[in-house]
């Protein structure tokens, strides 16, 4: 018998803002996060200058230096927005959270890349491990963000990490709630983190694949948009706390949504150029763990990085499964894309939504290009949303891809 999933806390931070009310302001008001990086103009040959940092984020200040110095602003992140979410389910003091009826299942691309940026200085140009910390490593370390989750919080359930680039947050999420379906664990912490830095501008730079619209940063990225010039990268973690549903009710729980359904499945075909094919299959993957059919979806949040081969293959796989029938955007038009965690971010962002019945546009988008297929996109003004239930799609060089489907509850 399949166990039921509900999100019963949820919270995140990002270019946007932090918490859903200072998220909802800028949503709303159609700001743009995007900023010109001026620090990035000392890099060689590098032709974007463009980002969506957290300038203001610190780390609260009674959080002890013991649990804090093997994490990187990634993992510092991560579990604030752990934090909040753990508060937001009212599980930071319940024993839950500590006797092992909690796991975490958590993501990001490769860790801090200040870590990195100490190994490759001292080990590799200056051939010495003098200057070197113990600690360097544990903040670039591929599971940094779950496993420093975990022993903040002294969670000695299942633990999880979710690599995979721009799907990490989202398989963080379709893990997570596998995990609880199965049995494994009641509880489950998930979701995604990633710390901006000028090497994920240059990863897309080298490929010719981020916006260099440097004196206009308001004015990109534009997914979709007939004048779309590349993505630009953004930093923020988002965290959904995930638990069965008898369980949850047991003990009193606020229930937020019902995760109805999730795919992931990878193209197996090239490492970044998108596959249509495998867009759709994810698609009807999650539709089918869910048990609804394409009309049963209310609203689908894309995954848009605005670059030119993505949207074109993306759209068209939504098009297959969906024709014109279901209003879609991406939030990525606002804040960018937060690569490691644009999956928990954008989820999270879309029930709130959805739970108040509307839905944001995709910044931007002023003209949809030739190249796009013809879906039903959000434009210019909020769209008001009946259906409580929604998909939210990424997908990730390796070829990865992952769909969510929820079933929100609808606000008191």
């Amino acid at each position: 018998m399949k166990r039921r999933v509900v999100v019963t806390g949820m919270s995140g931070l990002s270019p946007l803002g932090t918490g859903w009310k200072a998220v909802r302001e800028s949503l709303l008001a159609g700001r743009s996060a995007v900023q010109r990086v001026d620090a990035w103009d000392e890099v060689d040959s590098l032709r974007t200058r463009l980002g969506a940092p957290i300038d203001d984020f610190v780390p609260p200040e009674n959080w002890p230096r013991k649990k804090t110095r093997s994490m990187g602003k990634d993992s510092l992140m991560a579990t604030r927005a752990t934090e909040l979410a753990l508060g937001d389910a009212a599980l930071l003091s319940h024993p839950a959270l500590t006797d092992g009826t909690t796991g975490v299942s958590y993501g990001c691309t490769q860790g801090s890349p200040r870590g990195i940026e100490v190994y490759a200085t001292k080990f590799f140009a200056g051939r010495t491990t003098r200057g070197i910390r113990g600690n360097d490593y544990i903040k670039f370390m591929s599971h940094t963000c779950s496993a420093n989750i975990a022993q903040f919080f002294g969670l000695i359930g299942r633990l999880v990490s979710t690599c995979s680039a721009c799907t990490s947050g989202s398989q963080g999420i379709g893990s997570g709630y596998e995990t609880i379906r199965f049995g494994r664990q009641d509880v489950m912490v998930a979701g995604g983190a990633e710390e901006l830095d000028g090497i994920d501008a240059a990863i897309f730079d080298v490929l010719y694949a981020a916006s260099t619209r440097n004196d206009e940063p308001t004015r990109t990225p534009r997914p979709y948009d007939a004048d779309r010039d590349g993505t630009v990268v953004a930093e923020g973690a988002g965290t959904l706390v995930l638990e069965e549903l008898e369980y949850a009710k047991q003990r009193g729980a606020r229930i937020y949504a019902e995760v109805l359904g999730y795919g992931t499945c990878c193209d197996g075909s090239h490492m970044t150029n998108p596959d249509p094919d495998g867009m759709e299959r994810v698609m009807r993957l999650a539709l089918e763990d869910a048990e609804l059919a394409p009309d049963d979806i209310g609203y689908v949040n894309l995954h848009g990085t605005a670059t030119e081969v993505g949207d074109v293959a993306e759209s068209a796989a939504t098009y297959a499964v969906f024709g014109e029938a279901v209003p879609v955007s991406t939030l990525k038009g606002h804040m960018g894309h937060t690569l490691g965690a644009c999956g928990a971010l954008e989820a999270w962002m879309s029930l709130e939504m959805i739970r108040e019945g509307w839905a944001a546009p995709t910044l931007n988008l002023d003209r949809v290009g030739d190249d796009c297929a013809p879906l039903d996109y959000i434009r210019g003004e909020r769209r008001e949303i009946a259906s409580d239930c929604f998909m939210s799609n990424n997908f990730a060089f390796g070829g990865v891809n992952t769909s969510l489907i929820f079933r929100v509850t609808p606000q008191d």
